[in-house]
């Protein structure tokens, strides 16, 4: 398909291809908001149409196609390829609801097929294990691919240095998947309560964790009838049908669940405060999941330098038992913020010596708890150790979408040229080399320190 584009203090029209107008908007906006007749259209389609493969269609990569669907049939996606080397299950799933919703596409099981057979495609959202992340992305770039990577961006540095060294030699968008980055409620923290109204004060402490149940960390089955070849598994580094369901429980594979969940939080921890850690210390072992490499309850200590000063950070992740799920706090001498992804979950809490909030009222930084503290009527008083409880307040923003689907909206929007991408390659490096550390210090089972080179 070819259509035009108005030329400025020119009378004529230059024709370019759709996948050309993709990539030079991408190229040279990635931050500039294109006027709607820029976007134009012939024949019908939409000039900023986006031909996407899905390399990975297992949990998350469903969840991801998922968001997309939910987009809705104007969204302009098209899903051509899938590619899944467990043919029988997770890509006969996948590609039978792709064309429940009339994306005609065709099915891989070998990506460097895909990517030599598959002319028209413009981007891809890469969902495979951590280990292949690096493999894949790099090749997808190359093949003038711009790129949506489920975090962990790699299971090593090393692997995740590649991909930034193909990012930046392509010139293609590579986007890593930290939704959080893009999601409304925790946008408007940063930029309205951190940045400008500076609500807590200074920040000194943040607490984190995600608690998963015992449940929810049993090892994935498979039906017994639909298996994938062994010959097939080794090829893609598998030893077994066990290994495969559950890689992220095994090193050379995964990061065990500091990486496959903290990574999503700790990285909040750096976004907030603007800076990376300058040390960090932990502790965990293989306590309960006997048959597991990796350690199934770590306790991490970070500590941060800012310009107002030294804050350490504390964040957890067990696989036992689910009290108060996941969740980050973020405390400071005039407040506190509670914030999850999850059910919408999120308060703010002025210390009394604050100054009143109800300017931020007011402006709609916040909104007023629709449950008040109670007043006590016990006549007892209070022991000099207790608190008085403070204020608490709502945040007034909601998320109506999938958790994933705004990250996923601004990967594409950037694609047309209309956004800057909110986890470029640069942070999810940075946030890589935050992550993968925990581990080696829990092995090291002493502090380690950070230097700056190491994020760079």
């Amino acid at each position: 398909m070819e259509f035009t584009v108005a030329m400025s203090n020119q009378k004529t029209k230059k024709p370019i291809g759709r996948r050309s107008f993709l990539r030079s908007t991408a190229a040279a906006g990635a931050g500039l908001v294109l006027s709607p007749m820029a976007l134009g259209q012939t024949g019908g389609k939409k000039a900023d149409d986006i031909n996407m493969a899905l390399l990975g269609a297992g949990a998350q990569g469903q969840v991801l196609m998922s968001a997309c669907l939910k987009m809705g049939k104007n969204s302009g996606i098209r899903f051509k390829a899938v590619c899944d080397i467990w043919t029988a299950y997770n890509q006969k799933r996948v590609s039978g609801l792709l064309r429940k919703y009339r994306h005609e596409h065709n099915t891989y099981v070998d990506y460097q097929e895909m990517l030599d057979k598959e002319k028209d495609l413009d981007a891809v959202l890469i969902a495979t294990p951590d280990f292949w992340h690096a493999d894949h992305a790099v090749a997808c770039l190359k093949a003038g691919l711009h790129v949506y990577c489920e975090k962990e961006m790699s299971d090593t540095l090393a692997g995740a240095r590649k991909i930034m060294q193909a990012a930046k030699e392509t010139d293609k968008l590579l986007q890593i998947g930290h939704q959080r980055r893009s999601n409304p409620r925790y946008i408007h923290c940063y930029e309205k309560l951190i940045k400008q109204a500076k609500l807590l004060g200074r920040i000194t402490t943040i607490n984190g964790q995600w608690n998963r149940s015992k449940t929810a960390c049993k090892d994935l089955l498979w039906p017994k009838k639909a298996p994938i070849d062994q010959d097939i598994l080794e090829k893609y580094g598998f030893k077994s049908m066990e290994q495969f369901r559950n890689w992220r429980w095994y090193k050379g594979l995964g990061g065990g669940p500091i990486v496959d969940l903290g990574s999503h939080q700790i990285d909040i921890y750096s976004w907030f405060l603007g800076a990376n850690p300058k040390s960090i210390m932990a502790s965990g072992g293989i306590d309960y999941w006997k048959e597991h490499e990796w350690y199934d309850n770590v306790m991490a200590i970070y500590e941060y330098e800012t310009k107002q000063g030294t804050i350490r950070a504390f964040y957890q992740t067990i696989t036992t038992n689910s009290s108060q799920g996941y969740f980050e706090t973020f405390m400071g001498d005039e407040g506190t913020l509670v914030i999850s992804e999850a059910s919408g979950r999120g308060s703010v809490y002025r210390e009394l010596s604050a100054p009143e909030w109800d300017k931020w009222v007011k402006l709609k930084y916040l909104s007023e708890s629709a449950k008040k503290e109670e007043k006590s009527e016990s006549a007892a008083v209070l022991d000099v150790r207790e608190t008085v409880p403070v204020a608490k307040y709502d945040l007034p923003v909601r998320m109506d979408k999938p958790y994933h689907q705004p990250h996923l909206e601004n990967f594409f929007d950037a694609i047309r040229g209309k956004a800057k991408l909110n986890c470029p390659a640069k942070i999810g490096y940075e946030t890589a080399v935050t992550v993968l550390k925990v581990n080696e210090a829990v092995e090291a089972a002493r502090k380690l320190d950070f230097k700056p080179e190491e994020f760079a």
